[in-house]
């Protein structure tokens, strides 16, 4: 399905662009992260456009468990924390919802 491709590619830019302002303001790096965190997240933002729903609002919510996986993949990947089992327990109950949300007969076109 293309809508996932676009939630994948509006997740790593959200995720990348919203790191970048922690890295800013927590981590104390350079207010140059900001230039890259900005680019990501209008990046974050065009990609949910081209999802394939006739609503914004549904987008934003089947997109939130996508958002919650790459969140799990960013602590394990970048943070360099293993994620456990209630992570991927939460990851795993939140993706069941965006299932739910973009497959089921909604009365509305999705």
């Amino acid at each position: 399905m293309q809508s996932l491709f676009f939630f994948f590619v509006a997740a790593l830019g959200e995720i990348s662009g919203c790191y970048a302002f922690w890295a800013w303001l927590r981590l104390g790096k350079s207010i140059l992260w900001l230039i890259p965190g900005l680019i990501s997240l209008i990046i974050f933002a065009s990609a949910l456009t081209k999802v394939d729903v006739s609503y914004a609002a549904r987008a934003y919510a089947a997109y939130g468990g996508i958002y919650i996986l790459f969140s799990i993949f960013w602590l394990w990947i970048v943070e360099g924390v293993k994620p456990d089992r209630w992570d991927l327990l939460g990851a795993t109950i939140c993706l069941l919802g965006t299932m739910i949300i973009l497959f089921a007969p909604h009365r509305n076109p999705v």
